[in-house]
Formats: structure tokens, C-alpha cells, sequence
């Protein structure tokens, strides 16, 4: 069964910065898109960045310049790297993998359980 483990949220002041890293584990064979959502109150979750098995990078307009994904395929973890926070950054952020598992031998879509990035002085 597939698990992501999350880590690196937090509180920040305005201006600061976050790491976030998301490891997925449990019978993964294969890797596709990996990336992070962010979930406002109030609002549907909205893509932030997403990152390809071969590295190409896809972000947000509101992220851009501020915001870095990465990714180690070897570990299948997906890390997102957050600089001049802004309040408006301020959501749950989602980790998400395609992934093909041994249980599932399909590519099909998974998602974390989330973890709380609040900017705020």
C-alpha cells in the first residue's frame, strides 16, 4: 500500500522560507509526474509545481521565481523549496505522484494527507 510521508511545514514570517519534502513508499515500481497542490480554506486545490521523471518543470504563475521543485528519483521523493513567503501562501499543500505498484499496475494518481504552511507575522 502506497504511504507518503511529509514533512517541512510549518509557520514562517512573511519573507521566509520552507522545504518541504514528500517520500512515497510501498511496492512502487514506477515514478511518473510527482509534485505539490496547496488547498486555501474555502478553496479547490490548485496546482503549485509539478515536476517530470526526466525533470521537466511545470509551476504556478503565483510561484514563480519564489518557488523550486526538485526530485530524487531514486528515493521517489519530491522536494519544494519556498522562498519570500507570502501570506496568500498560506494553505495545505498536497504532495501527488503518479505511480504504477505492484498492486496497482496502471499509472494511476495518489495523493498525501497533507501538511499546514501558514505565513503570518
Amino acid at each position: 500500500q502506497v504511504q507518503f510521508e511529509e514533512s517541512g511545514g510549518g509557520l514562517v514570517q512573511p519573507g521566509g522560507s520552507l522545504r518541504l519534502s514528500c517520500a512515497a513508499t510501498g511496492g512502487i515500481l514506477s515514478a511518473g509526474t510527482m509534485g505539490w497542490y496547496q488547498q486555501r480554506p474555502g478553496n479547490q486545490r490548485e496546482l503549485v509545481a509539478t515536476i517530470g521523471s526526466g525533470g521537466d518543470t511545470n509551476y504556478a504563475d503565483s510561484v514563480k521565481g519564489r518557488f523550486t521543485i526538485s526530485r530524487d528519483n531514486n528515493k521517489k521523493t519530491v522536494y519544494l523549496e519556498m522562498n519570500s513567503l507570502e501570506p496568500e501562501d498560506t494553505a495545505i499543500y498536497y504532495c501527488y505522484a503518479r505511480l504504477i505498484t505492484w498492486a496497482q499496475p496502471t499509472i494511476s494518481d495518489y495523493w498525501g494527507q497533507g501538511t499546514q504552511v501558514t505565513v503570518s507575522s
